[in-house]
């Protein structure tokens, strides 16, 4: 797959996503709240996000052509950009 269909592919998982579970921006909130609590410090919606990205970083570094991982690492950027505005 070209980077422009993963590009693209991206997008179409991110649409499914917010048709499932509705805008990123309340989800990764609701998230933040959460950790916060496990965490006992404050946690940003953003931060949730880099997180996630890290996850799969972390996925990718064990097999970097997981193409799974490398789609939602540009579904979660495109998310990252919803949330920190």
């Amino acid at each position: 797959m070209s980077g422009e269909a993963m590009l693209l592919e991206a997008a179409k998982v991110v649409a499914q996503r917010r048709q499932a579970y509705g805008d990123a921006g309340p989800l990764m909130a609701a998230v933040a709240a959460r950790w916060s609590i496990t965490l006992g410090q404050p946690v940003t919606s953003a931060q949730v996000v880099l997180c996630l990205i890290d996850l799969k970083l972390a996925r990718l570094s064990h097999d970097p052509v997981h193409a799974d991982s490398i789609l939602d690492v540009a579904g979660y950027a495109a998310v990252l950009r919803e949330v920190a505005r």
